[in-house]
């Protein structure tokens, strides 16, 4: 299992930054390597994604989310992949985005790129993606406030 955490400081108000990083959709505008991703529901994603030649497709949950503080998730369909992303109000107009995500390698490729840090590497170019995305709008493009907690 490969486990990458990693923040990123951004020059907006924080309920700013959690909105937009609720809109998934989005995702493919500043994550390498996601191509698309659906929402289902309030709780369930569909994504695809293309790393190193390899496309793969995989459905998310949400595990708890909470307004302003966090957005948990896991796969439900075997692919071993998990994650948080923490928000932190460092003041007015600076948010900190925590995130920390957990995986587990499939085939060669992939435990290449793990054993090489290109999973650290990535993370943080899309963390610093994100914060250009939302810094350069100055606005968030939509948001959803629900709260799941965990077990729901």
């Amino acid at each position: 299992m490969v486990s990458v955490t990693k923040s990123v400081d951004v020059e907006a108000p924080l309920s700013t930054v959690y909105n937009q990083w609720t809109q998934f959709e989005d995702f493919p505008q500043f994550m390498g390597g996601v191509d698309k991703i659906t929402s289902i529901d309030d709780k369930h994603t569909h994504w695809v994604t293309s790393t190193g030649g390899q496309r793969r497709e995989f459905d998310t949950e949400i595990t708890e989310q909470h307004p302003d503080e966090r957005v948990a998730w896991k796969s439900t369909d075997g692919t071993t992949h998990a994650g948080v992303i923490t928000f932190h109000r460092l003041g007015d107009t600076t948010t900190r985005v925590t995130a920390q995500i957990d995986w587990q390698p499939e085939g060669l490729v992939e435990k290449v790129g793990a054993a090489l840090n290109f999973d650290d590497r990535q993370v943080s170019s899309d963390l610093d993606r994100f914060k250009e995305f939302i810094e350069t709008r100055g606005t968030e493009s939509g948001g959803w406030r629900g709260d799941v907690p965990v077990g729901a």
